[in-house]
């Protein structure tokens, strides 16, 4: 087994290309910005953020063996991100997200993780041949899961011995894809990060805010969860009941990517033996300094 690694991340890796407008966008709006190009994905995000908090994040993602993947896996190493675990096929092409931001937030986004689709299950080889994990020997640790990955695939993973043991960390990567995890509510070590609409579509409710997001989960099923209402704060339930905190007040920068910096900043504060309130707390406040511009860990 790996003793490097504090964490795995688990599900999509690839290139982030986003343009920000300084202007409110509408349908059809053609405006002067700025457009970046940047190491990106939910796991891979989450990783790159754990790394900058102190801890050693393994990453288990599908990487082309093109240009763009030589160049995504030297950024990932750069970041502090440990990648010999990489799936890195030769006939797929690296994943690509693109996203248009404005004054307002998100606009619109696509994600195009064929790639991460098309490899399956073989991202998940070193938790099963022994180098992370097995059968008969499954991982204990921390692992970071995003809903990149197909539904089948999750559904397997709610049930695979190998991630019996495992301190899961649940993440939907986009409101289109929160239905994946229902299949995963019921694991035992499972805690479930989304937002508020993400906690409807898995709940089947509409809730209003973060405290009644986790309740309709927690009803739903979950054993443990964590939910976020943007600028409004974020709540944490269980089955000794719900913690809500409100979120700092901060001008916005930039939006995509502020989930798994905060869900990366909960999970570093957790492994630090912080508790409830003071790891909420932390990750309230990595987020806010995110989502100004600033780095998670300033």
């Amino acid at each position: 087994m790996n003793k490097q690694a504090d964490i795995i991340c688990i599900g999509s890796a690839l290139w982030d290309v986003i343009g920000r407008a300084p202007v409110a966008l509408h349908m059809g709006a053609d405006m002067p910005g700025r457009i970046q190009r940047l190491p990106g994905g939910v796991a891979l995000n989450i990783a790159a953020t754990l790394a900058r908090l102190g801890l050693r994040p393994t990453l288990l993602s599908a990487v082309g063996r093109d240009g763009e993947g030589e160049e995504l896996v030297a950024a990932c190493a750069a970041l502090g991100i440990l990648t010999e675990h990489l799936h890195r096929p030769d006939d797929l092409a690296t994943d690509v997200y693109m996203a248009i931001e404005g004054a307002g937030g998100l606009v619109a986004a696509i994600a195009d993780a064929h790639s991460l689709e098309a490899a399956g299950e073989a991202i998940l080889a070193p938790l099963e041949d022994g180098r992370l994990g097995s059968e008969s020997a499954p991982y204990q640790g921390l692992v970071a899961l995003d809903g990149n990955l197909t539904e089948t695939l999750l559904a397997d993973i709610a049930t695979r011995p190998s991630f019996a043991r495992a301190d899961l960390r649940l993440a939907p990567a986009s409101p289109g894809k929160a239905r994946r995890l229902r299949a995963l509510l019921g694991h035992g070590g499972a805690t479930l990060y989304v937002n508020c609409e993400e906690a409807g579509l898995i709940s089947d409710s509409a809730p209003a805010n973060a405290a009644e997001g986790a309740e309709a989960l927690l009803g739903a099923g979950a054993r443990r969860v964590v939910v976020t209402d943007g600028a409004n704060g974020a709540a944490q339930g269980d089955g000794s009941g719900v913690t809500f905190l409100p979120a700092p007040e901060v001008r916005v920068a930039r939006i995509t990517g502020a989930g798994d910096t905060f869900m990366a900043a909960h999970i570093a504060a957790e492994a630090g033996g912080a508790g409830r309130e003071a790891a909420l707390k932390r990750a309230l406040g990595a987020a806010a300094r995110f989502v100004a511009g600033e780095d998670a860990d300033a």
